[in-house]
């Protein structure tokens, strides 16, 4: 049996934001967007993360950042704005632990989200004991948006959970389709179950025994499962709109693709290639994990993605419809 994150499950309502501590304010401007970011994040931290952020910032007149580090990196990225803009730039000192004092920040209403391309594992776990997993959900997934030949498929996991039992990847099932429903609004999202094959037995224990239990399993936004697909099937996008895997598989297939996108461009003129970040599913925040080799358009990329998320309230429709399909009030 998979063992679930540790951390605390949040109560009978599916609580999206962090609770606030007195005094603090919690909700910004109209269209501002308040990011927490680990500075400390990443292989080549904190000069990628002070260049990701300094992008962000200038591309994004109404994002406001909460710098979470070494108090030198956080002064770099000060020094290199215009006095105007420092003054949406808060900065938290925290010599070690960042990615937990920038969780902490989201928790306590001082962030409206937070972006890391540090441990993965680190990042789940502080974000699983300090914002609490959704009723249900053991493991939160790790949920990427790829370009397809036909337009975008939503991927999950691609590194949260490594070795997940069925009901893990059932839950994935309706995180992904409600991700693809209410973020890219799809209509009847198809969900496909990654495999080696699509003839019925095909792949090992896990897939082989999942697809009875997905094809009774309701799901949210119209969606319906759609069978099992390969990994010509992820580039392709024709059989699919959300494909659920495991997070070691999804992890390898996500970054050869980066990879072989890198090199010869995405399947379609019309898609861009993929970003390399990915949101945290199942917990009450919004928190966007950038990969550890991310580069500092990606992590600008991270934040904007963060920043929108956060704009279009996604996390908490996500919850919402969820919520709604379980009947919890």
């Amino acid at each position: 049996m998979t063992r679930p994150i540790i951390g605390r499950v949040v109560p009978e309502r599916w609580r999206t934001t962090g609770a606030t501590a007195p005094g603090q304010r919690t909700v910004g401007e109209p269209g501002t967007a308040r990011i927490a970011v680990d500075l400390l994040g990443g292989d080549q931290a904190p000069a990628v993360v002070v260049d990701g952020a300094l992008r962000a910032c200038k591309a994004d007149p109404a994002l406001h950042l909460t710098l979470v580090g070494p108090a030198d990196a956080a002064d770099s990225v000060l020094a290199a704005l215009k006095p105007g803009d420092r003054r949406r730039i808060t900065t938290v000192p925290a010599p070690a632990d960042a990615v937990g004092a920038a969780v902490r920040a989201l928790a306590e209403g001082r962030a409206d989200a937070l972006v890391s391309a540090g441990d993965t594992r680190a990042t789940v776990l502080s974000a699983a004991r300090e914002l609490g997993r959704w009723p249900g959900v053991r493991r939160p997934a790790l949920t990427a948006v790829l370009p397809t030949a036909a337009g975008r498929l939503v991927l999950l996991d691609v590194g949260s959970s490594v070795d997940p039992d069925e009901e893990t990847l059932a839950w994935h099932a309706r995180l992904g389709a409600a991700y693809a429903s209410i973020v890219l609004r799809m209509p009847t999202p198809r969900v496909g179950l990654l495999t080696i094959g699509t003839e019925p037995g095909k792949g090992d224990r896990l897939r082989r025994a999942l697809p009875a239990q997905l094809v009774d399993l309701p799901l949210p936004g119209g969606a319906r499962y759609a069978g099992l697909v390969e990994g010509s099937d992820i580039v392709l996008g024709r059989a699919a709109d959300v494909v659920v895997t495991d997070g070691f598989t999804g992890n390898v297939l996500l970054k050869g693709l980066e990879t072989a996108y890198a090199l010869s461009g995405p399947p379609s003129r019309n898609t861009d290639p993929p970003a390399r970040a990915a949101l945290l599913l199942g917990v009450s925040g919004t928190v966007v994990v950038c990969h550890g080799a991310a580069t500092g358009p990606d992590l600008a990329a991270g934040i904007a993605l963060a920043a929108d998320l956060h704009r279009r309230n996604s996390v908490a429709a996500i919850a919402d419809s969820l919520s709604a399909q379980r009947g919890i009030a």
